[in-house]
């Protein structure tokens, strides 16, 4: 108790509380025996100030999503997208700090999906089920060694005593209607805390995308050109449950089990309008279609784990085992249309696509810490999984009522993959200086199948390899208080091709667009070095250089008046990059976060017949402005300022956007009403053109839902009690138990 008395009066002095406690008891004399322990209501301590949005950790940066008053509102796709330092392109891939290929974790553990499954999954979590989120630029040995970088997304867990929990309800208006439904709840009792995570979401949302695509004769005289208007409008409802337990089985060991389910349907209409004309811009002929897709999935989880602490001094070993089950089955309708320039019709399509899969997944993982003498200690470990995927690809001829399977456009793919990891991390601190030294082995082993049919032959390919990946960081004290720190750090790292980019289906979007997979694929690998100075919790500075090889990219190859878009691994990059953080308080009732990138990107190699070497320069500045108006009033305004970017083939223009929030709190503090806005002026909108692409060009117009207004209110209930007991007052302090979320 010693530890939790001290901690608490520092923060009620720190943070200004107003509280009002019992009044001082007598001190016993030596002869009185101790008093019985007994519970102290907290219920009449009143906190002020609320937790900083951004705390700055040696070796993470954690955002309080409590923080964002807007996030009771918003699914965790949105959180994420407001979150400092991260950014998400219009295909939901994110970037952390301006490295994309980022591995997603939720309470520490890898999902195993990735581009629109992890996307759909993301939409589907509610944002008031989120506690924290930890942005991991250059992660240590211990780590996966998958990602550029890492974010760790904490869900909400408490540990005081008796039953805890929280509720929010959101809900949102833009074009179409939003609702984001959570519900938080602990139970703490001696030996046992049981824990539940229950959210519920809807989403309606569209997406309006224009192109303009020109092709041109070898001599670069125009040849044609077509007008493609695209349009999709999805509706998502999604629950998610994550019910745990911890089991106390001694004060050294503690076991403990979760288990996890995320349902969710999707059903979308997708229509296009096409017009074609040719060299001197005479209509040739004109397109109309829609595709009617109907998606559901049921992710299923379970995790055991145990903590064992061998001694007070830090030896401790972990493990953990899970298993996953992902099962999706979709359905998709399509039709197109093709009619003369008068109107009349000369041809037309109907099919159908079945899409069912599933995944198995299997992971076995321990970690031991064996502590060293003078400020030194040892960490060891090693992971296990395996992932088996079956995915299917049914094509269907539609003609009336009946269906008829083309084996030719049909495809099943299985895909299995093994990866073993070891690790080895040493860390040692002295006055001022702070040293930590890893290794990390992972050995990957690949089997992709494409099972043949009638019509089709079957193939396979297979993959084995090793990588030794190294991490190194170097902090210095620059003044005996710590205030000003340098850090050096290097990281090699690793981005595997996902089992969606190495199937070979080609895949129907619209008359003119198509996409596939590469079963040829390679690993990426990137290495960085970086330097970094923080200054207290006010400035955060890093300069890194990363470079890329076997760079993984979204290439387009454009045959006729058909664009097929599939992955490709292409010669290599770099990036140089300058990120600038400012956190700090101008006055009380107001505390600021600002961000600013500078980055170099350059890519140099060959899309199929053409060179691909570019450089851009890119500027993203985050703003964040949090208003304390009085103890129950608070407000936030924030913009993000994105300047051009480049993603795969395509050019991006500069693009903004500006959010705000006020909140009032109720019900003693226990409870708060939220009113949020999104994209103020509807500014975030896409401007792309394309890059090397053979004898042809495309200029692209997309946007989303993203203007909206949200409503939220949010309750804590539960009883806040921590447990007394009384030693003799001869100069010594009360020792306490108990822990404070």
């Amino acid at each position: 108790m010693k530890t939790y008395i001290m901690f608490l009066f520092a923060a009620l002095l720190s943070m200004h509380t107003i509280a009002q406690t019992p009044a001082t008891q007598t001190a016993p004399s030596a002869v009185k025996a101790p008093e019985k322990a007994k519970d102290i209501n907290l219920t009449e301590v009143t906190i002020v100030s609320k937790k900083p949005l951004i705390v700055q950790e040696i070796d993470k940066t954690v955002v309080n999503v409590e923080a964002m008053i807007s996030a009771a509102a918003s699914n965790t796709m949105e959180v994420l997208e407001k979150t400092p330092g991260i950014s998400i392109n219009s295909n939901g891939e994110i970037s952390l700090n301006g490295r994309s290929g980022v591995l997603v974790l939720i309470d520490g553990k890898n999902t195993y999906m990735s581009g629109q499954d992890l996307a759909a999954y993301l939409r589907s979590l509610p944002g008031g089920n989120l506690d924290k989120i930890e942005l991991i630029d250059n992660p240590s040995a211990k780590y996966d060694a998958s990602g550029n970088a890492i974010i760790n997304i904490r869900l909400k867990k408490n540990r005081i005593g008796g039953l805890t929990g929280s509720v929010s309800l959101g809900a949102s208006i833009g074009k179409y209607a939003r609702n984001n439904d959570a519900v938080n709840l602990n139970y703490n009792h001696k030996k046992l805390n049981l824990f539940a995570n229950l959210g519920y979401n809807y989403e309606k949302n569209y997406r309006k995308d224009h192109f303009d695509r020109r092709f041109f004769e070898e001599g670069g005289a125009l040849l044609s050109t077509v007008d493609l208007q695209n349009n999709l409008v999805y509706k998502d409802r999604g629950f998610n449950a994550n019910v745990g337990m911890d089991y106390t089985a001694s004060a050294q060991t503690v076991y403990g089990f979760i288990f996890n389910v995320n349902k969710g349907s999707r059903n979308g209409m997708f229509d296009y309008e096409s017009s074609d004309f040719d060299a001197k811009n005479q209509l040739e002929r004109t397109g109309a279609g829609d595709t009617k897709a109907k998606d559901t999935r049921t992710n299923l989880g379970f995790n055991f784990n145990l903590q064992h602490k061998f001694d007070k001094k830090g030896q401790e070993l972990s493990a953990d085992i899970n298993y996953l089950n992902y099962k999706s089955n979709g359905n998709q309708a399509l039709q197109n249309f093709t009619y003369a320039p008068k109107g009349a019709l000369i041809g037309q399509e109907k099919f159908r696509y079945i899409i069912p899969a599933g995944i198995d997944i299997y992971t076995a993982k321990a970690d031991y810490v064996h502590p060293l003498k003078n400020k030194a200690r040892l960490e060891a470990g090693f992971k296990s999984s395996i992932v088996d995927n079956d995915n299917v690809n049914r094509f269907y001829d539609v003609n009336g009522a009946e269906q008829t399977i083309d084996n030719s456009k049909s495809n099943h793919f299985k895909y299995h993959e093994n990866i073993n990891a070891v690790y080895l991390n040493g860390q040692k601190s002295w006055k001022r200086l702070g040293v930590q030294i890893g290794l990390r082995t992972e050995n990957t082993m690949v089997r992709g199948r494409q099972l043949g049919n009638d019509e089709v032959q079957g193939s396979s390919f297979n993959k084995n390899y090793r990588g030794l990946f190294p991490s190194a960081y170097i902090s210095y004290k620059l003044d005996t208080l710590g205030n000003n720190t340098l850090g050096l750090m290097a990281v090699r790292r690793i981005t595997r091709p996902n089992y969606q980019l190495l199937n070979p289906f080609l895949f129907y979007r619209d008359q003119y667009s198509y996409t596939s997979g590469n079963p040829m694929l390679n690993p990426q690998y990137q290495s960085r070095i970086e330097l970094k100075y923080q200054h207290k919790q006010f400035l955060n500075m890093g300069l890194s250089y990363n470079t890329f090889s076997d760079l993984i990219f979204q290439t387009t190859e454009a045959v006729n008046d058909v664009f097929t878009t599939r992955p490709k691994n292409i010669a290599g990059g770099f990036m140089l990059l300058l990120n600038t953080t400012v956190s700090t308080s101008p006055a009380k009732w107001w505390y600021l976060n600002y961000t600013a990138r500078l980055s170099k990107i350059g890519m140099n190699g060959r899309v199929y017949t053409e060179n691909l070497h570019f450089d851009v320069n890119i500027l993203r500045l985050e703003i964040n402005n949090y208003f304390t108006i009085s103890p129950n009033w608070g407000a936030e305004l924030g913009g993000y300022y994105a300047s051009r970017d480049m993603t795969g083939q395509t050019l991006t223009k500069g693009m903004y956007r500006v959010n705000g929030a006020v909140q009032k709190k109720i019900w003693k503090g226990k409870g708060s009403l939220r009113v949020a806005f999104d994209d103020l002026f509807h500014s975030w909108v896409y401007n792309n053109k394309s890059l090397s692409l053979k004898q042809s060009e495309y200029f692209q117009t997309s946007e989303s839902d993203s203007q909206r207004i949200s409503f939220a209110m949010t309750y804590r209930f539960g009883k806040e009690a921590f447990m007394r007991k009384r030693r003799h007052n001869n100069n010594a302090s009360d020792e306490e138990k108990g822990r404070i979320d």
